[in-house]
């Protein structure tokens, strides 16, 4: 979409982080208009919904964003174990008054919340004369409140649910039932499912949300919501999901969503621009001045190990930037793949790194990298040797192999734990092939926020919950196919499960499953704190990375900043959340 966004002010939920950040906004009004002023025609009425958008991007390409969603969960621990963020990725010092990166969610996304709001109050005067063209614009706004709510909700429970504009200085608020939450944001989604056009309609703006975002979205929040009902209403929120994601899988074509034919074409940078896959984007500009920040979307840097200045090897666009590390692999996560049957692995993760810079080995070199004294005089040649390789596997040969290699050995002690502090296998399905400065942290590609397989996966989860073995195995086997490695041996017969697997693996099994497909993805610790009780949270975390100790069955829910709450003249009756 087009990112020229008129940044008008908005007061976000408490009072005194927000005047501060008003200020910063007002700051970029162009020409002193105000929205009195400007939200009175349809056209300048677009400049609150451009502005609705914005704060989705200091989340989503971001690291406070990756780290929150997918740090502190069984799949991620922080790259080579460094003290970074330790609050939401080991949960050490999480505590309401310490700086986090959820708590920076919290102020934006009610900062986002409020625009929306003030633009839903206000469409009427707006002046549009074409009624589809108002739901349109209304149905932008009423998914993007509900997108926001959704991540607020999730992080932090039942706190304060808004829909009306805060225009002045407020000192009080009350809590609100996550039940409620759900309520809104469903009706949110409902309408705009109804009222947004197809993303064709959007043209160049493509990652403007559309009637396949607000059903995906719509699938999500109906599978969310069914974990917190009990009985016949469970029942139905999971039907209600099931449906819903079926039936976003069933209209792919009028949608204009499909599946890729494997993963590898999935993550392809060729096909990076407006994904056929994906049910809702956030695109981000070559020109940095249009972008949230002048980093744009930085994912491409978070899951990198460390490979310029290994022999044979300096930093490369097509290797990427790798001085910004923020997350690495458990061995958990690395050995739910069968790599010899599952081509997700190698289109998600990277293991070797071929040379492209000229180099021979000396006996200096090969006593630094643990190899014979018969590695020494071994040349590498640019293009064509192999220069390094990081690997699950045990190799038992390293020592005589002319290039640097480390084993499941070297990275991980054999209760899990993480061993090496300089390396790890590197995710690499953000790649970003927009770049152009290899030293340079902006990256330029999009970012899919919700894609078709979660659908599948949706699908399937809820008729797990349903006691439907059959169907969720149904549903997984479509992505298991797509996955399957086809040549030289096609393991698509290996790949697919069954009724009995599904319900003997349990609901462990949905998540195994979600972890192949959806890593890296921004949804891991929502998936955790979805399905899992307080214990079986804590539990299933610690099994899968056992360097996060001090996790507790409360760390399900994110503190409310204290600064927020010392604003209020209420906020011991407010209350913080369990457990801080």
């Amino acid at each position: 979409m087009n990112r020229n966004l008129y940044k008008l002010a908005g007061i976000s939920l408490f009072t005194l982080s927000m005047l501060s950040c008003t200020k910063n906004l007002n700051e970029y009004n162009p020409g002193g208009a105000t929205s009195d002023a400007t939200w009175t025609t349809p056209e300048g009425f677009v400049t609150a919904v451009n502005g609705a958008y914005r704060e989705q991007r200091a989340y989503y390409g971001k690291e406070d964003g990756t780290l929150i969603s997918e740090g502190g969960t069984d799949l991620w621990f922080t790259a080579n174990k460094i003290s970074f963020a330790n609050q939401v990725t080991k949960y050490t010092g999480l505590t309401p008054a310490s700086p986090s990166s959820a708590g920076t969610i919290f102020r934006l996304f009610y900062q986002a919340i409020n625009l929306c709001n003030a633009g839903i109050n206000r469409i009427d005067g707006a002046g549009f004369t074409d009624q589809a063209d108002k739901n349109r614009r209304l149905g932008e706004l009423r998914f993007l409140r509900a997108f926001y709510y959704w991540h607020i909700v999730e992080q932090f429970g039942g706190v304060n649910l808004r829909t009306t504009e805060t225009q002045t200085v407020e000192l009080t608020a009350t809590r609100s039932s996550v039940s409620a939450f759900y309520d809104l944001i469903i009706g949110d989604l409902k309408f705009a499912a109804d009222n947004l056009p197809n993303a064709s309609f959007w043209g160049a703006e493509y990652s403007r949300a559309s009637k396949k975002s607000a059903l995906g979205m719509l699938a999500r929040a109906y599978l969310s919501r069914a974990y917190y009902a009990n009985g016949a209403e469970r029942t139905d929120y999971f039907t209600l999901a099931r449906t819903t994601a079926n039936d976003v899988i069933a209209r792919k074509g009028e949608l204009g969503t499909d599946l890729w034919a494997s993963p590898a074409e999935l993550w392809n940078f060729a096909n990076n621009r407006n994904n056929k896959e994906a049910l809702y984007i956030i695109s981000n500009s070559t020109n940095v001045q249009l972008d949230y920040d002048l980093n744009a979307n930085r994912l491409h840097a978070w899951y990198l190990t460390t490979y310029s200045g290994r022999p044979g090897l300096v930093r490369s666009l097509a290797y990427g930037f790798d001085g910004q590390k923020r997350l690495q692999p458990t061995r958990y996560l690395l050995n739910l793949f069968n790599e010899q049957a599952d081509s997700r692995y190698a289109a998600s993760f990277q293991e070797t790194w071929t040379a492209n810079n000229a180099f021979t080995w000396t006996a200096a070199n090969a006593t630094t990298f643990g190899k014979a004294a018969s590695v020494a005089g071994a040349t590498m040649v640019p293009g064509i040797s192999r220069a390094m390789e990081i690997t699950k596997q045990v190799v038992a040969d390293k020592a005589t192999r002319p290039w640097v290699l480390y084993d499941i050995n070297d990275l991980y002690n054999a209760n899990g734990t993480i061993k090496s502090l300089t390396d790890f296998v590197p995710l690499k399905k953000f790649l970003d092939g927009s770049r152009t400065a290899v030293d340079a942290q902006p990256g330029f590609a999009d970012i899919m926020v919700i894609r078709l397989a979660e659908m599948y996966l949706i699908s399937a989860e809820a008729e797990f919950q349903l006691g439907n073995f059959a169907g969720a195995a149904t549903q997984l086997n479509v992505l298991r196919t797509r996955a399957a490695i086809k040549t030289p041996v096609n393991q698509t017969a290996a790949m697919q499960t069954s009724a009995a697997e599904v319900q003997t693996g349990g609901i462990n099994f949905i998540l195994d499953e979600r972890a192949r497909e959806l890593c890296g993805e921004h949804l891991r610790w929502y998936d955790l704190k979805r399905v899992l009780g307080g214990d079986q949270f804590v539990s299933r975390i610690k099994l899968g990375n056992p360097d996060i100790t001090d996790v507790q069955p409360f760390h399900r829910l994110r503190p409310v900043p204290q600064v927020e709450l010392n604003a209020l003249t209420n906020g011991a009756e407010f209350g913080q959340n369990a457990g801080y």
